[in-house]
C-alpha cells in the first residue's frame, strides 16, 4: 500500500486536516467571523454571559471572546508557522553540513545541539524571551533557535544513512560537488522526516507561545493571544461566575494541538518504510 493510500484510510489525516483547514479558514476570514473589535475596552457589559450578542460571553474588560478567540488564532498559526520555518532552516541546513562534512563540523554542531536540548525547553524559552522586549518577531524567533537543535539531530541521522547508498558514492566517484550531492541526492530523501517533524512542531510552538504569552514574555496587549486570554481569566472568583473566559482559548489550544499531533501522527505512519513492509 502506497503513502498516498495509506493517508486516505487513516482516520486521523481526515480529522487533523479537517481542523487544520478549518482554523486556517478561521484565522483568514477573522473580520467576517466577528462582529466586535477584538481590542474594544467596554466596561458597562463586563463578563456577560453567552448571547446572541456575544457568542462566548465577554471577559472582565467588556472584551469580546469570540472575536478575541478568531483573532487570537492568526497569532497561535503565524507562531506555529513562522517559528518552525525558522527552526527548519537552522536546523536543516546544520544537519546537513554535520552529517555530510563529519569530523570537526560534525563534532562541533552536535556539541552545540546537546547544549541546547541540555537545557529543559520551557526555562530556555522563557530566559530568552525575557531577555528580550516581549513581541510577536520576538517569540517567533526564540521558538524557533530553541527548536533547532531536535531538528538538527534528525536531519544528521538520516543524512548518515543516505550518503552510504551506493548512488551517492557512485556521484563522489564521479567527481560531483559536494553541494550538489547534498541538495540533489540527499536532501530529498530527509524531506519526509522533516515535513513530520515539522508538522508536529507547529503543535509544540502554539503551546509555547501560549504558555509565554500566559506569563507576559509573549505577544503583548491589545492583541489577542490565546495564552494571554487564559491568564486574563485565572482570578478564581471569575473562573466560578465566568468559566467561558478561559474555558474558550483553552478548548482552542487543545483542539489546534490535537489537530496538528494528528496528521503529524497520520504521516508518520504513511511515510515510515517499515509501515510499507508490515502492510
Amino acid at each position: 500500500m502506497s503513502a498516498t493510500q495509506r493517508l486516505k484510510h487513516d482516520g486521523r489525516t481526515w480529522i487533523g486536516t479537517t481542523v487544520v483547514v478549518l482554523l486556517v479558514l478561521l484565522a483568514i476570514a477573522a473580520p467576517l467571523m466577528t462582529m466586535h473589535d477584538p481590542a474594544r475596552i467596554d466596561l458597562r457589559h463586563t463578563l456577560e454571559a453567552p448571547s446572541a450578542t456575544h457568542w462566548l460571553g465577554t471577559d472582565a474588560q467588556g472584551r469580546d471572546v469570540w472575536s478575541r478567540l478568531v483573532y487570537g488564532a492568526r497569532v497561535s498559526l503565524l507562531v506555529g508557522i513562522a517559528s518552525q520555518g525558522i527552526a527548519l532552516a537552522i536546523g536543516v541546513g546544520l544537519g546537513l553540513i554535520a552529517g555530510y562534512r563529519g569530523r570537526w563540523a560534525d563534532e562541533t554542531i552536535m556539541r552545540l545541539a546537546d547544549v541546547t536540548l541540555a537545557f529543559p525547553s520551557l526555562l530556555l524559552l522563557i530566559a530568552m524571551a525575557a531577555a528580550f522586549e516581549p513581541s510577536l518577531t520576538v517569540v517567533c524567533v526564540v521558538i524557533g533557535v530553541v527548536g533547532w537543535a531536535a531538528m538538527a539531530r534528525l536531519v544528521r541521522g538520516q543524512v548518515l544513512v543516505v550518503r552510504e547508498l551506493e548512488y551517492v558514492q557512485a556521484m563522489r566517484a564521479l567527481g560531483a560537488r559536494g553541494g550538489r550531492i547534498v541538495l540533489r541526492h540527499i536532501l530529498p530523501n530527509v524531506v519526509a522526516p522533516v515535513v513530520i517533524a515539522g508538522t508536529l512542531g507547529i503543535a509544540g510552538a502554539i503551546m509555547a507561545e501560549a504558555a509565554l504569552s500566559f506569563l507576559g514574555l509573549g505577544v503583548q496587549p491589545p492583541t489577542p493571544s490565546w495564552g494571554a486570554m487564559i491568564a486574563d481569566g485565572r482570578d478564581l472568583a471569575q473562573l466560578r461566575t465566568a468559566p467561558w473566559t478561559s474555558l474558550a482559548p483553552g478548548l482552542a489550544i487543545g483542539v489546534a494541538v490535537l489537530g496538528f499531533n494528528l496528521l503529524g501522527d497520520a504521516l508518520r505512519d504513511a511515510l515510515d518504510p517499515r509501515a510499507e513492509r508490515r502492510s
